[in-house]
């Protein structure tokens, strides 16, 4: 009986293993991506690399997409929660080159920026919130053979009400491109989203029309 309780153990264990490193273009990347320690990068890194399912536990049902539209702050919402949001999805794109997935250059290696708005009639960039979908996911939705990629996901998504499940993230590197942190526009680069706020990583997406 002690030989099939190891032997079990061992083998539940050895997807979460593969997802604290994944191998991209550029190489081995771990949680912390490109970040060195003591950086501002590195704990925000391993945030937007979390690969675990929420649990009923992890979820808080009081957060709307109108409560992160219009919010500037950082320590409004845990990020140890993850929370459901019904939206419009205005545009699906891929993310930058950055830290967090090693500067990876393929698509298949970089997050995928899902714009969500409250309806078709309100997509201004004032009204866009940014749920991400991660590299780790994509693998791990891939081994249940669920394609995320990111030209994928556009086409299903785009143009369409989503019903979408994520942890929570504060992006405060975009606190010069949100409406609620610059609502004239007049700090640093241009807006293009609502808020700070993001569900990073996307743990589930379904079309609810």
């Amino acid at each position: 009986m002690r030989l099939l309780i190891v032997c079990f153990l061992f083998i539940i264990s050895i997807p979460a293993i593969a997802q604290l490193t994944i191998t991209t273009d550029m190489g081995p990347c771990g949680l912390h991506g490109k970040a060195k320690k003591n950086t501002k990068e590195y704990d925000p890194n391993a945030l937007k690399n979390r690969y675990n399912l929420p649990t009923s536990d992890d979820m808080d049902n009081q957060i709307s997409l109108d409560q992160l539209i219009n919010n500037a702050d950082p320590n409004a919402f845990s990020t140890d929660k993850a929370i459901t949001l019904t939206g419009y999805v205005y545009n699906v794109k891929v993310g930058g080159i950055e830290s967090c997935n090693c500067k990876a250059k393929k698509a298949q290696y970089r997050d995928t920026h899902i714009e969500l708005t409250p309806d078709a009639d309100h997509t201004d960039s004032n009204f866009r919130v940014i749920v991400e979908v991660t590299p780790r996911l994509r693998k791990l939705m891939s081994k249940k053979g669920i394609n995320w990629s990111t030209a994928t996901l556009k086409k299903k998504l785009k143009g369409h009400t989503i019903e979408v499940t994520g942890w929570l993230f504060y992006d405060a590197e975009h606190e010069d491109q949100a409406s609620a942190n610059d609502p004239n526009d007049e700090i640093g680069r241009k807006n293009f989203r609502a808020t700070c706020w993001e569900l990073h990583p996307v743990t589930s997406l379904t079309v609810k029309d």
